[in-house]
């Protein structure tokens, strides 16, 4: 039987050619109509008062029938083209807007090194900031143990500059990639977010137990805030509170919402 897992000339490749193509036309309208947003989840405290600590924004868009497509459906495909640098500015500018217009909210927004370098993205994080000195200390950038590693220098010059402005920095996926301590001393990273494979039902999971205990303890010896991604559960939610974890994020909490959700919690008080 002849191989069909590789080459564009074989009906596999050939398909997923297609697929990609039709997805960067996809996001190419949605940028083009103004057809993006962003999708909110909240971070929570893992201790009393147990509030909302911020919240995270995810970039989404529409297709063409209007459905919201998140960002998993598209990314893999145009991170590496124009079209990802233009989502990344996007996404930049829907969470400005929001800490601009709601004063009383925190919000992180998830950026690369490839972020840095666009002059578009460095225009409109210096125009809000301009506009209004309370947007940095709300403001929590997010980025990747692999996005560092790629351009560490700019990365760490970046995060020095931001510094005057308030802005916090968190890194994303931490345990998922193969960062040494002495390069994670570099920089200034105020929060890790601890990657979701080893998070997902880590109560009945000893090796991953063994991790978390580990990844928390790196973050709490150089005093940075720890996020638990991907809390489903609420055996796993009392495990992460009882080794130290500060905050919780996921679907025990709430899945992301294209709806703001302070907007929605002031509507509930006001009917209360």
């Amino acid at each position: 039987m002849a191989d069909m897992s590789e080459g564009s000339d074989t009906p596999l490749g050939s398909a997923v050619a297609n697929r990609d193509r039709s997805t960067l036309d996809m996001v190419a309208d949605a940028i083009k109509y103004d057809q993006t947003m962003l999708a909110y989840q909240p971070i929570m405290q893992a201790l009393p008062p147990n509030g909302v600590a911020f919240y995270e924004g995810y970039i989404r868009v529409l297709d063409a029938t209007g459905r919201v497509i998140p960002a998993r459906e598209f990314m893999d495909v145009v991170e590496d083209t124009e079209l990802g640098r233009e989502l990344d500015c996007l996404a930049l500018q829907h969470g400005l807007r929001a800490l601009s217009k709601h004063p009383d909210i925190r919000l992180s927004i998830n950026m690369s090194a490839r972020s840095i370098g666009y002059e578009r993205w460095n225009q409109a994080l210096k125009r809000f900031l301009k506009n209004d000195s309370t947007i940095g200390e709300r403001l929590l950038l997010e980025i990747t143990e692999a996005s560092t590693q790629g351009a560490p220098e700019l990365v760490l010059d970046f995060m020095t500059r931001m510094q005057e402005h308030g802005i916090a920095f968190a890194m994303d996926n931490f345990g998922a990639g193969s960062m040494s301590i002495a390069h994670f001393r570099q920089f200034f990273f105020d929060a890790v977010k601890l990657d979701g494979q080893f998070v997902r039902k880590v109560s009945e999971n000893y090796d991953n137990q063994a991790v978390v205990r580990a990844l928390v303890g790196v973050a709490k010896q150089f005093d940075m805030l720890t996020v638990a991604e991907s809390v489903e559960t609420q055996n796993d939610a009392e495990f992460l509170i009882s080794i130290g974890v500060d905050c919780l994020q996921g679907y025990l909490f709430g899945a992301p919402t294209v709806r703001a959700p302070w907007v929605e919690d002031l509507k509930q008080r006001h009917r209360a």
